[in-house]
């Protein structure tokens, strides 16, 4: 009677045994297994060895099962099916457990991206705050699943992502209610240049979306009054000083009132950025439809 072995076969012998036969050679089995052709042939020696039976008839062709290799060969496959359909669900498990990895500028933060998350206990979602540039950085360097940022028209694209129109934005100018403008609606283009205002910092996409539109026009604006590290913060100065201040029409509240300049439009588009590559995940698409929802929430503005 012939002795038991001395060791169990491992999962990835018996992968290699399928993937040879399922192949016909080799060399295309090498391939599939991400191994050299000598690697694998030895690995396939080994099991023979181990099980005492020659599996595989070899020739100029490739190779072919034996008798002995297609009894072990018809056990071996659906194990291997079994084991790769458990790694993909523990894949998908691993997904579903992290939170998705949500970075948004300031002014999406407030416009509409806090909001769109605030009732939705669906999908779990770390949310990251930082300017458009830094967003394209974090979801281009894989530390952020996905983004929203605000559209630089002219700038170098960042070819680690891909960019899908969210909503349609606009910088503004605003006075706190109690300002003499407040009770205009416009305000001629030699009155907005010379009067200080409450700006953006020189990194955000606010400030840079003004300044681009007025030297494409070959205009300066007087020196800001005040320069915001957020539009938060933009929003408490203005009020304090009793002063304009430029900053997406969408994060306004009823303390201000807009008013329009004579011959300036400060247009843009926030983004939804997304890796250049892959497909997104299912969770992604989800905090997707939500961000699209809040939008579409928005209240038409006349032009």
């Amino acid at each position: 009677m012939a002795s038991p072995p001395s060791r169990r076969l491992e999962l990835g012998e018996l992968r290699s045994l399928v993937v040879a036969a399922d192949s016909g050679t080799i060399g295309r089995a090498a391939l599939r297994l991400h191994v050299s052709q000598p690697t694998l042939s030895k690995r396939l020696q080994s099991i023979e060895q181990h099980v005492g039976a020659r599996l595989f008839e070899r020739s100029q062709q490739g190779v072919a099962l034996t008798p002995a290799g297609r009894r072990l060969y018809e056990h071996a496959k659906p194990l291997i099916a079994a084991a790769d359909a458990l790694e993909e669900v523990a894949a998908g498990l691993a997904r579903q457990a992290a939170p998705v990895r949500l970075a948004a500028s300031h002014s999406a933060t407030e416009a509409f991206v806090a909001e769109a998350l605030a009732d939705h206990d669906g999908v779990a979602v770390e949310l990251l705050t930082a300017n458009s540039q830094v967003v394209r950085t974090l979801v281009g360097e894989n530390r952020a699943d996905m983004g929203v940022a605000a559209a630089r028209p002219g700038a170098t694209p960042n070819p680690a992502v891909r960019e899908l129109t969210l909503a349609a934005d606009a910088i503004v100018c605003a006075v706190p209610r109690s300002h003499p403008w407040a009770g205009r609606r416009r305000i001629a283009r030699a009155e907005f240049l010379r009067t200080p205002m409450v700006v953006r910092d020189r990194s955000s996409n606010a400030r840079w979306t003004v300044d681009a539109v007025l030297r494409r026009a070959r205009l300066e604006a007087a020196p800001p009054l005040v320069e915001a590290p957020t539009p938060g913060a933009a929003k408490r100065q203005a009020l304090a000083r009793d002063a304009p201040l430029l900053l997406s029409r969408h994060v306004l509240s009823s303390s201000f009132a807009e008013v329009e300049i004579d011959g300036l439009r400060f247009d843009r588009e926030y983004r939804l950025v997304l890796p250049a590559a892959g497909e997104p995940q299912a969770a992604v698409r989800t905090i997707e439809e939500l961000l699209r929802a809040a939008v579409a929430a928005w209240p038409s503005r006349a032009s």
